[in-house]
């Protein structure tokens, strides 16, 4: 485990009115916050009608920057104050730093687990529940030998939502094509008047800025995003049909994607592998858009740094070796962490031996950051009966339960879970490199 960094402020938890950026917390909730010794921000929530069991938190992102910032633990308390609102206690962590430092963020998790147990009080089950790429970051913590085998109370199941399972070194690689045809086709990432890179390092220098708008001026001059499809030009129309055929991402996530690509990739490759590649595309072929040979011809080509390979999935890529039971989630038109990704976790489950301890669920949703009430509490529900029971759950179900919910969760609307379902191969998705 890495070394963690102690920072040079350190907040005592105090018990304080819960933020007021927060509208939906149940009245009479109680909250505290503070800063732990390594400096990230945290807040915890105790409803006052509390089931006594408390939710641990990983968010999504990652966000970018040294420092951390208190209003990223806030966010969290708001999106995920259904499990406050279900009984829960919350405990919601900034994380020590931004950027793409996945173990990091996994200690910083298990860092804040004794000190919500003790502010809440002695807890029934205590559930990890990691989001986004923080279902990495939590897969991570969980691990036999992992962060949080090494303080208490200990964890008894995982929840993972919208996750980004399949590691670093697979999950990224179709922001890298992203890049490779964007230029070959925009010619403007980066224009034919700066500086010239390799486009794996997401920026020419580790210094080097790109505001938000600047880039989405580049997407509108190429795609025409910013006008209604009538008004784009031809060429605008033909290259958006190139991104999203040749990439399959659907339009609403390409100003996201290529942010991404370009942000994320410069502090992986800067911050993280001093400057080496962790990328490659040299024998990919590029399919799906009016002419692929010429396309082909034009994109350029890296091939990535072993060594960059390695440490890169060494911090970010999770083993699937995790003695609990865990249930992840997903919707199936997920644009932004795909649901082919769910098929690359099931295997690296498989591997280390734990198939028998996971449930994979999939909605009808096209959603990533957050699907429905219903789906979570049921999910939830059935974690914390497996617990209880020792009986392993099936997607259908956990399904039926949703529909039996009370009906001030919605369940007859809210409840898209899809008990039959199973995700293609990533590969039928992302070339296999």
């Amino acid at each position: 485990m890495a070394s963690i960094v102690i920072a040079s402020s350190f907040a005592e938890p105090k018990l304080q009115p819960c933020p007021s950026e927060v509208k939906n917390l149940p009245e009479g909730t109680t909250c505290w916050a503070g800063q732990d010794e390594a400096g990230a921000y945290y807040w915890v929530a105790k409803p006052k009608e509390w089931n006594g069991n408390l939710v641990l938190h990983s968010h999504g992102g990652p966000a970018l920057g040294k420092l951390p910032k208190a209003e990223r633990a806030i966010e969290d308390l708001e999106r995920w104050s259904i499990w406050v609102r279900s009984g829960n206690a919350l405990a919601v962590t900034s994380y020590r730093q931004g950027g793409v430092a996945l173990m990091s963020a996994a200690e910083d998790t298990a860092r804040l687990l004794p000190i919500a147990s003790k502010l809440v009080g002695k807890t029934k089950k205590v559930i990890l529940h990691g989001q986004s790429w923080g279902g990495g970051v939590a897969a991570r913590a969980a691990e036999i030998g992992g962060p949080l085998s090494k303080v208490e109370p200990k964890i008894d199941a995982v929840l993972l939502t919208s996750g980004v399972l399949a590691g670093g070194t697979k999950s990224y690689d179709f922001r890298l094509d992203l890049r490779v045809v964007w230029q070959a086709i925009c010619e403007n990432h980066p224009r034919a008047d700066e500086v010239q890179y390799p486009l794996w390092q997401g920026l020419a220098t580790k210094d080097a800025k790109m505001s938000k708008e600047d880039l989405t001026q580049r997407v509108n001059e190429c795609l025409g995003l910013n006008k209604p499809e009538a008004e784009r030009s031809d060429k605008q129309k033909e290259n958006l049909k190139t991104i999203v055929n040749v990439i399959k991402i659907p339009e609403k996530s390409i100003q996201g994607h290529l942010t991404w690509a370009t942000q994320h990739f410069q502090d992986i490759v800067f911050n993280r592998l001093d400057g080496r590649n962790p990328f490659g595309n040299e024998h990919v072929k590029y399919v799906g858009s009016s002419n692929d040979e010429e396309l082909n011809k034009k994109v350029l080509r890296y091939k990535a740094d072993p060594a960059a390979v390695t440490d890169f999935g060494r911090d970010t890529n999770p083993t699937g070796d995790i003695a609990l039971p865990i249930i992840t989630m997903r919707g199936i038109n997920d644009p932004i962490a795909f649901v082919e990704l769910a098929d690359t976790w099931e295997k690296t489950v498989a591997k280390a031996g734990h198939s028998s301890t996971m449930v994979q669920l999939y909605t009808n949703d096209k959603e990533h950051s957050y699907l429905s009430d219903a789906q979570y509490i049921a999910a939830m529900n059935a974690l914390v009966a497996w617990i209880e029971t020792g009986k392993k759950p099936t997607p259908l179900e956990i399904s039926q339960k949703c529909g039996m919910l009370d009906s001030k969760w919605h369940p007859t609307t809210d409840c898209r879970m899809m008990p039959e379902y199973k995700p293609l191969p990533l590969s039928s998705r992302v070339p296999t490199r």
